[in-house]
């Protein structure tokens, strides 16, 4: 079943994690205006994953429960294309990756197979939203969230520097 949430417009506070009937599943807490962190929270308000870049890093760390580091989320290089790559530390390492000028991703396993897919599906004037759909249980659709989250924020970073 298809989870929705998105990124705030200024870059801090709470926003909803929806399911397709519109029920609240968690939400997101976007940290800091100025720096890029956010912390993942289920319905009942527990902490499931924190997302953050390490000082002077343009990797993502993603951290679970108690502050364990569940993976990291780095940028690789690509032609008309955006491609990113999940190492989810023992669980696999996963690609994320958008033809260009697609707002459709597809992430695959080590072996091509899908575990999950996701799409932009906000307009250019709101905050970027997402609709996602996983399809196996090595990671879960809440890690896919703080991930998905990170790699918007790399890619608001790298646009930043340029």
């Amino acid at each position: 079943m298809p989870i929705y949430f998105k990124d705030n417009f200024f870059n801090s506070g709470p926003t909803e994690i929806m399911d397709e009937d519109g029920n609240v599943i968690g939400h997101v807490d976007l940290r800091s205006m100025f720096g890029a962190s956010l912390e993942v929270f289920d319905s009942e308000g527990a902490a499931l994953f924190q997302g953050r870049f390490p000082l002077f890093s343009r990797r993502w760390s993603v951290l679970g429960q108690g502050g364990r580091e569940a993976g990291e989320l780095r940028q690789r290089l690509a032609f008309l294309s955006r491609r990113f790559e999940y190492d989810s530390f023992g669980r696999g390492v996963f690609e994320i990756a958008s033809p260009a000028f697609s707002d459709d991703y597809e992430i695959t396993d080590e072996a091509g197979n899908m575990a999950a897919g996701f799409r932009k599906v906000s307009g250019w004037v709101l905050p970027s939203a997402y609709r996602l759909e996983t399809y196996t249980s090595s990671v879960g659709e809440m890690e896919w969230v703080c991930v998905i989250l990170g790699m918007n924020a790399i890619q608001k970073a790298a646009r930043s520097s340029n």
